[in-house]
């Protein structure tokens, strides 16, 4: 059986430790949730694990299993979708739309432009139809998808967040994972659909105009480094909002919701941007290749293996301060082999007074195969004997 093991490995104190509390920060949105991405810290937490519903905001998840179906090959961005008349009926004018025509056949690429910048309903219903036949059957895809990622207060029922009598559900903490693993999951996916800030699709009636709309993205060309990912406002929910920025290799996600107004959503999203960059600093703690320590294997040709940094490693800590700080690596072991270089097999749990545990990847430093047939009688009879 796998247990938790912890080795206490280093002190990362400076000259002059200072004492840290994390800086104050209020907001009137009724949840709120800040992560620093780059450093696994929480920089803030305000009832972050009530489900509550998520708006346009659960489409974050259609557009991601869309992102999972592509990086497998099992879906195209140039595979075309008819628009049917069905769907047209219940969605061309429900809430948010795309402007999508009966009978028109838009490639998955205009479908996921048509969800990120635009908000479509009409655009998520046409993507789960093409990719599962039913939405019923692609928010089956969503939830396993949910399950996948950990995401344990969250379900959903619709693939655009319309309303539904409370079966979509979600948390504020669970959105910043879903965004989180949007980014790293599928980097390139991410930068090419989540930051444009128009786009433009439909016709208007009569004139038979170019419709272009603007991303409702309240933090694209106000907040430097800022680049998705997705607005939700119904009656039940108020205005929400999750997004993320980057600056200076630190990434933040934040979440908002329950705001009373669109102006309240723009206005709080921006402010609690900034002051994730402005009153937090990253600092620095071990370089990309650094051996940080050993951990055990479980059956293999050497019974340690050595963890190291995958990138530079950077703590995050409140501006003006620098304070004392304990670090231990985390991991289920003994690690069964065979491992590969480069694989997650251990955390570097960073612990601060007053401050937010953070925990930061370590990866085996080299291969390590399964043992040989002596060895593996070797390792039977010291486990039987205690040896």
């Amino acid at each position: 059986m796998k247990k938790l093991l912890a080795a206490s490995i280093l002190a990362l104190a400076t000259a002059y430790p200072t004492t840290a509390a994390n800086p104050p920060f209020d907001t009137p949105a009724p949840i709120a949730y800040l992560e620093d991405l780059s450093s696994g810290a929480v920089l803030y937490a305000k009832d972050a694990d009530r489900r509550i519903p998520p708006a346009s905001m659960a489409k974050m998840m259609t557009v991601y299993v869309a992102f999972d179906l592509i990086k497998k090959g099992e879906l195209k961005l140039d595979q075309t979708i008819e628009v049917r008349p069905e769907t047209w009926k219940k969605w061309h004018s429900q809430g948010s739309t795309m402007f999508l025509a009966v009978g028109e056949k838009p490639k998955v690429e205009d479908l996921l432009n048509g969800i990120v910048t635009l908000s479509g309903n009409d655009a998520c219903v046409v993507l789960a139809e093409g990719i599962a036949g039913t939405e019923e059957a692609f928010t089956n895809l969503m939830n396993i998808q949910a399950k996948k990622l950990g995401l344990a207060n969250s379900q959903f029922g619709t693939s655009n967040g319309w309303p539904d009598e409370g079966r979509t559900f979600v948390t504020a903490r669970d959105l910043a994972h879903l965004a989180k693993a949007t980014i790293q999951d599928h980097p390139q996916l991410y930068k090419q659909f989540y930051s444009r800030t128009s786009y433009t699709w439909g016709k208007t009636l009569g004139a038979g105009a170019d419709i272009t709309q603007g991303n409702r993205d309240p933090l694209l060309g106000r907040v430097a480094g800022a680049d998705g990912l997705k607005t939700g406002h119904t009656e039940e929910a108020g205005y929400g909002f999750t997004g993320s920025a980057e600056q200076n290799g630190r990434r933040l996600v934040m979440v908002v919701a329950g705001l009373d107004s669109y102006g309240g959503r723009a206005e709080e999203s921006v402010r609690f941007m900034e002051w994730g960059f402005r009153a937090w600093k990253s600092r620095p703690i071990v370089k990309k290749g650094r051996k940080v320590g050993d951990v055990a294997v479980q059956g293999g040709g050497s019974s340690e293996v050595g963890v190291v940094a995958p990138r530079d490693l950077a703590a995050t800590i409140p501006a003006g301060t620098s304070p004392e700080m304990q670090g231990k690596i985390v991991y289920q072991g003994p690690v069964k082999a065979p491992i590969k270089a480069g694989d997650h097999v251990a955390d570097l749990v960073i612990d601060s007074a007053g401050m937010p545990q953070q925990v930061l990847p370590l990866v085996a430093e080299s291969d390590v195969g399964e043992a040989g047939f002596f060895r593996r009688i070797w390792l039977g009879l010291t486990g039987l004997f205690g040896a």
